[in-house]
């Protein structure tokens, strides 16, 4: 196995950016559910929830543009289209006919979660491959996703 421009070997190269690809998809699919949440929440504490949502979707849009540039980084091809998502993505597809806030509230929860979860995996599974730089980036996610789903939860309580 060879190593590449980029002083990675050419294995722990393409898991990376197999697992930045997934996880690409399942951030996209999560950025444009929290949209939907935003547009369509109404009920107790709409201002804050929609403002909340808001902020969310700042950031899963920033972890977004740091996996997709780190693809670029390691001769990849950044997979980002609306229908490459809507095949690729893992998480659940959100509900179009929420309107209350708690029920918007709860299924962002799950879609962190399950992110999360997921990004969790993409940690190990680069650290594993000698990619220690994505997999650092893959721990700044996880860590602005846990934070991000207790201030959803916090409202649940």
């Amino acid at each position: 196995m060879g190593v590449s421009l980029k002083g990675i070997k050419d294995n722990a190269r393409k898991a990376s950016v197999e697992e930045l690809n997934a996880r690409l998809a399942d951030g996209i699919a999560l950025a444009l559910a929290i949209k939907q949440a935003h547009w369509n929440v109404k009920g107790p504490n709409f201002i804050a929830v929609h403002e909340l949502f808001d902020q969310i979707r700042a950031r899963v849009d920033l972890q977004n543009d740091t996996m997709a540039e780190r693809v670029q980084q390691l001769d990849g091809v950044a997979i980002g289209t609306a229908d490459e998502i809507a095949k690729a993505s893992s998480l659940p597809a959100y509900p179009t006919d929420l309107t209350k806030s708690a029920d918007h509230l709860r299924e962002i929860a799950g879609l962190l979660r399950a992110h999360g979860e997921k990004i969790r995996n993409a940690i190990d599974v680069t650290d594993d491959a000698g990619d220690a730089d994505t997999a650092d980036i893959f721990t700044g996610v996880s860590r602005d996703l846990d934070k991000d789903l207790w201030f959803v939860e916090s409202h649940l309580e």
